[in-house]
């Protein structure tokens, strides 16, 4: 989710959901350790639990960005095993790691031993040529052995060569049952799936074998999934009834960061598909993208583009009536 889940994406989810874990964007060792930490690494204690996710591939490098990640106050520190973008193939790290499972088991171990909190690591079922079967067993038992606390299962190959990033959310086929089987062969191990999971009925299904369920660009794309996510998989009651009060509850955050030389447009874009699915959707997203970005721009363009939302129901009802 590199330059998705950023701050204010991540408060806004935790707005519409108090059990979700949240997950930061991936952020490379180098970026920890050479970078501005408080800009890449800043969070609200509002977003709690929250996880960072780190790329890297030097077990010391690895183990020093999770001891700063355990003093920033992140509750879990997560390995991308997993990601295919170019930028981590030219680092070596992320889903390439899949090929060198000793290496993975390395960088847990020495994050294990620098650090109390949990070290989880998120993976592929394989990449490339890899025999899935042989390739996810593996890596896993590997974690394991190296003292994971979780794994986290995309259900598809990435195909680092051939397939664009995007083409290796969609492409490669999903293996459900796969996952399911390494879930069985390690029964103790907490263990969550990911990938293809856009409804709250197929998630709920997973947790029938599965310990949990990671979501992604669905959540995303969808933030009103999270609505419902605390009643129907946590048995605890929603925060909000609908979008419309989630997004007064998030006008304080919004006129607090713009106090602070904030853009409105950075804050918003996280918002553009809250309203899916409802009458003026598309008026929404039109006009907070384009009237965010101006200058001086304030929560009234949220609430006027809300307003899109609100009138075009308002007609359908009233034509529903007549």
């Amino acid at each position: 989710m590199l330059d998705w889940t950023d701050r204010h994406c991540r408060y806004f989810h935790r707005l519409l959901s108090r059990r979700a874990r949240l997950y930061t964007e991936m952020l490379t060792t180098g970026a920890v350790i050479h970078g501005d930490r408080d800009r890449l690494m800043g969070f609200d204690p509002f977003e709690q639990p929250v996880a960072l996710q780190l790329g890297g591939s030097s077990p010391d490098d690895l183990a020093r960005t999770a001891k700063i990640a355990e003093g920033f106050g992140y509750s879990e520190v997560n390995l991308n095993v997993g990601c295919p973008s170019d930028r981590v193939q030219n680092g070596a790290f992320g889903a390439c790691l899949m090929l060198r499972p000793g290496l993975v088991a390395d960088c847990v171990k020495a994050m294990k031993d620098a650090v109390a909190l949990p070290v989880t690591v998120k993976c592929r079922i394989g990449v490339d040529d890899q025999d899935p079967e042989h390739a996810l067993f593996e890596i896993a038992a590997h974690c394991v052995e190296a003292g994971a606390d979780a794994l986290f299962v995309h259900a598809r190959k990435a195909w680092l060569k051939g397939l664009s990033p995007k083409e290796n959310r969609d492409i490669p086929p999903l293996d459900y049952p796969l996952v399911h089987r390494l879930k069985r062969a390690f029964p103790d191990v907490p263990m969550a799936i990911n990938g293809g999971l856009t409804t709250l009925a197929q998630m709920q299904e997973q947790l029938q074998i599965m310990d949990g369920v990671m979501v992604g660009r669905a959540a995303y794309h969808d933030p009103g999934l999270l609505l419902s996510v605390d009643a129907a998989l946590f048995d605890a009651p929603a925060r909000f009834d609908d979008a419309f009060t989630a997004v007064e509850a998030f006008l304080p955050y919004i006129e607090r960061e713009l106090a602070r030389g904030e853009k409105l447009s950075n804050i918003t874009r996280h918002l553009l598909g809250l309203f899916a699915g409802l009458p003026g959707a598309r008026s929404f997203r039109r006009r907070l993208a384009l009237e965010a970005v101006r200058p001086g721009a304030g929560p009234e363009v949220l609430l006027a583009a809300v307003g899109e939302v609100t009138a075009a129901m308002a007609r359908l009802n009233g034509a529903d009536a007549a």
